[in-house]
């Protein structure tokens, strides 16, 4: 079953906007420095997840078509008549 992408994608973003901004409030920085670095490490942060669970999907969804395609082949030549 294929992951759902943008859910994963925008949980991964908030978590590491509020792990940016923490880090640089206690780094000491301006709130108007940290809300910017925040906010372009979600965007990154969403990018690169969204490409990961589409990768991760493709092989799944490779993995899962390998399996029917093998159950067919098995079901064809006659590994089923035990």
């Amino acid at each position: 079953m294929p992951l759902h992408v943008r859910s994963i994608a925008v949980s991964i973003a908030v978590i590491c906007f509020f792990s940016v901004a923490v880090i640089g409030w206690v780094s000491g920085l301006s709130p108007f420095t940290c809300c910017r670095r925040a906010v372009a490490a979600a965007v990154l942060a969403y990018i690169a997840a969204a490409l990961a669970v589409k990768a991760i999907n493709a092989i799944l969804i490779s993995a899962m078509i390998t399996k029917q395609i093998n159950q067919q082949k098995k079901e064809y030549s006659g590994g089923g008549e035990n």
